[in-house]
């Protein structure tokens, strides 16, 4: 690997848009295969649809293929409305009765190509519908769900039976579990929905979801904006394994958990891939480094499927690299969008250079990602205070620290560093760490961690500037909601406002082109 490993190789092209009739014969494709004994739709329907509510038809298209798509219109709610009769209400595909002031949106289908099932593809379509209510101050969603999975039960429970198991998880149902999951609520249920839905004998569930941001409009201006991200941050055990599978499980179980409380970022400590050291033949330290790095293209590709799979935007810690004979440590961004970034470690300790031979990076990135403009300081780089203030004039509101330290000492260098950072520049700043020991493996022996979610020091921040923690030594996630719009806020009206009270008429940070 010695040439820079050309990150498009591993990069998936995700994108959530709207529909186009171009999209029509791929829309045909998918009814066929998860409808298949239902009539797909007509291309006038389709430009029916298009038409009266462009907004509100989506497809996510994954490198150039749409792979799932959602339809719906807004109408005014009624509670004498016919919710339970499809064609009324959707106007039979046509959705001529779309009113575009109406204050529910009604979800009129959904539907996800099954070789892409799994990609958590119908939450990010949930999600986009979700996001159009709050924006269009929107009261409820609609919708009235399939019950694929009923047939299957018919003969020994009667729908209402087989609804609630589903509901108490003793049965998986791949539409309601979802929709469940996805924070709608059950209304009721519906015979004769469907007629021609064979796998849901006909039956549907009526569904809502409420959007809690929903404010009258004579009370908008009361309405207090949230700008909330959610931050997982892995606290990792390192331990002799057998192979690269044994890696590549645990690192999936934290995604799993990250992706399971939607979480928007994941972020995993620094070298935690140095135990693939215990799977290789005692060598020279240095050595052991570049073979090592021969492990980075895997460690690509597994955090690029995990990242898309799992809808969660993840910081895959750091590793080392070889690029034309020199060693690097660097951070990956493997985007929930299928796109790449990565951040060189710039400020290598005496122990790196030591024992591995390590050279530095010579440029800070600050990355755009859907939450905003994040920095990915890899451990040592915290503790310059000068990149923060670089990437903060930059924009971002999100500082990432993976770390990995062997005791406390160092530990705690990272952590008092971090939080300065998070009082000097009015930022959240997440450290992940390294805990358990590499019998054997130089430099890498023993860890120490207890990694953090951390915010600012003021009345309207979380207590000792700690918004969440694990406790220290043990393997864990730990999962927090940091509010963007407190920060700006904060510098507005904090009882100090340490960021825009700089003396820049006295002193500047300036970024040298290297």
């Amino acid at each position: 690997m010695n040439q820079a490993i050309d990150l498009n190789e591993y990069e998936t092209q995700l994108i959530v848009r709207r529909m186009k009739l171009d999209d029509y014969d791929r829309l045909v494709e998918m009814q066929q295969k998860c409808f298949p004994t239902m009539q797909p739709w007509g291309k006038d329907q389709i430009e029916s649809q298009l038409e009266r509510f462009p907004e509100g038809q989506i497809v996510v298209e994954i490198d150039g293929v749409v792979v799932a798509s959602s339809s719906s219109l807004r109408l005014n709610y009624d509670d004498h409305q016919e919710w339970h009769d499809w064609k009324k209400s959707a106007d039979a595909g046509y959705i001529r009765n779309h009113q575009p002031h109406g204050d529910v949106l009604y979800g009129i289908e959904i539907m996800v190509d099954p070789d892409y099932r799994g990609m958590r593809l119908s939450r990010r379509l949930y999600d986009a519908r979700k996001e159009y209510c709050v924006v269009q101050n929107i009261r409820r969603m609609i919708v009235g769900g399939r019950l694929p999975g009923y047939h299957k039960h018919a003969e020994t429970l009667k729908a209402s039976e087989y609804v609630d198991r589903v509901m108490k998880k003793a049965i998986y149902d791949s539409v309601l579990t979802a929709q469940i999951a996805n924070g709608f609520s059950l209304q009721g249920l519906i015979p004769n929905y469907l007629p021609s839905d064979v796998e849901s004998c006909g039956y549907a569930t009526y569904l809502e979801w409420r959007n809690l941001d929903y404010m009258p409009k004579s009370k908008r201006t009361l309405r207090r904006i949230v700008d909330s991200v959610r931050i997982g941050a892995v606290q990792y055990e390192m331990r002799a394994i057998k192979g690269f599978d044994d890696l590549a499980k645990q690192v999936r179980y934290f995604v799993d958990v990250a992706g399971d409380y939607k979480c928007d970022f994941v972020l995993f400590p620094e070298l935690f891939s140095v135990q693939l050291l215990s799977t290789l033949p005692n060598m020279r330290p240095g050595e052991g480094a570049r073979r090592l790095a021969e492990f980075t293209p895997q460690l690509l590709e597994l955090f690029a499927e995990l990242a898309v799979a799992y809808d969660v935007n993840l910081i895959g810690g750091s590793h080392l690299v070889v690029e034309n004979e020199r060693l690097f440590n660097v951070a990956y961004l493997c985007h929930r969008d299928g796109r790449i970034d990565k951040q060189y470690k710039l400020h290598i300790t005496p122990a790196e250079q030591r024992w591995w031979g390590v050279e530095p990076g010579n440029r800070l990135e600050v990355f755009d990602t859907d939450c905003g403009k994040v920095s990915i300081q890899i451990c040592y780089d915290s503790e310059f205070p000068e990149l923060s203030r670089l990437a903060v004039e930059q924009g971002a509101n999100l500082i990432f620290v993976p770390f990995n330290t062997d005791t406390r000492n160092g530990y705690l260098r990272v952590r008092h560093c971090a939080a300065a950072r998070c009082i000097e520049n009015e930022v959240y700043v997440a450290i992940a760490g390294c805990t358990g020991n590499l019998p054997f493996v130089q430099n890498a022996d023993i860890h120490y961690a207890q990694s953090a979610i951390l915010t600012p020091c003021d009345v309207t921040f979380a207590r000792d500037g700690i918004g969440a923690q694990a406790n220290e030594n043990i393997e864990t996630v730990v999962i927090h909601d940091v509010d963007l719009e407190l920060l700006r806020r904060h510098r507005i009206s904090g009882s100090v406002r340490n960021w825009n009270d700089r003396r820049t008429d006295l002193y500047e940070v300036i970024q040298k082109k290297v």
